[in-house]
């Protein structure tokens, strides 16, 4: 069976439950081809791997695995600043998404790719890594933390430019990543972002000191995470 391509799709800016319900569409639609497939070895269909881009309004999520607690505003105030709150099935704690933010969710049959989800988050992490260092910004893994970072040898100085949030099942990944780029990060203050209380957050615009064209950034990106990932693009 030849690979599978990878269909994109950029979204722009939509709501957050909507483009959950989107994803949870085409992650079954996977898993059911695959399970065809391991049934009928003689008749396989082909996989189409997915791969979103988008802009949340205002919104938090928090993992499976996350503490409430770090969401440090009541339901009052989220109204009052405009935001919403869910929690999800994603691992992680909690995050912000925003306007000026690019969230990707590839949606991927890391068993096809030869991936394991420890080795599929690293390449989302060196995706992010080669799209930022184009700007001139050098950002790093943290060990023992996922997502992208900038200064992790300056304690009190390290700051998060990258969350990242995978879920898996049956070797098909959805949810991803979220890349401050143009972001209000006075959004942060409300949380503990990912549960850390000592370290911060970042955007690139923050960084450079100047705004980033996020259609310029999309497209960096998209080839980062082709070359990075080896997939097979079908825009």
């Amino acid at each position: 069976m030849k690979q599978a391509y990878t269909a994109f799709e950029d979204l722009q800016v939509k709501d957050y439950k909507e483009v959950w319900d989107y994803q949870e569409k085409l992650f079954s639609e996977v898993v059911d081809v695959k399970l065809f497939n391991r049934d009928n070895p003689d008749a396989l269909k082909d996989i189409t791997n997915h791969l979103i881009f988008v802009e949340h309004p205002h919104v938090y999520t928090l993992g499976k695995s996350g503490v409430q607690n770090n969401l440090l505003i009541n339901e009052q105030f989220l109204k009052q600043i405009n935001a919403t709150f869910y929690k999800i099935n994603r691992g992680g704690d909690i995050t912000y998404h925003g306007p000026g933010q690019i969230v990707g969710y590839p949606i991927l049959d890391l068993e096809e790719m030869d991936l394991t989800v420890k080795s599929y988050i690293e390449n989302l992490e060196e995706s992010i890594i080669q799209t930022v260092a184009e700007y001139g910004v050098k950002s790093e893994r943290l060990e023992g933390s996922t997502g992208v970072w900038i200064d992790t040898d300056k304690p009190g100085k390290t700051r998060k430019i990258c969350a990242i949030g995978v879920k898996a099942s049956r070797y098909v990944s959805m949810h991803g990543f979220a890349l401050n780029v143009n972001t209000d990060l006075s959004y942060f203050n409300h949380i503990n972002p990912c549960g850390f209380v000592d370290k911060g957050v970042t955007s690139l615009e923050k960084e450079l000191g100047r705004k980033v064209d996020i259609e310029e950034i999309k497209g960096i990106l998209l080839k980062k995470l082709a070359s990075v990932l080896d997939l097979q693009l079908n825009k």
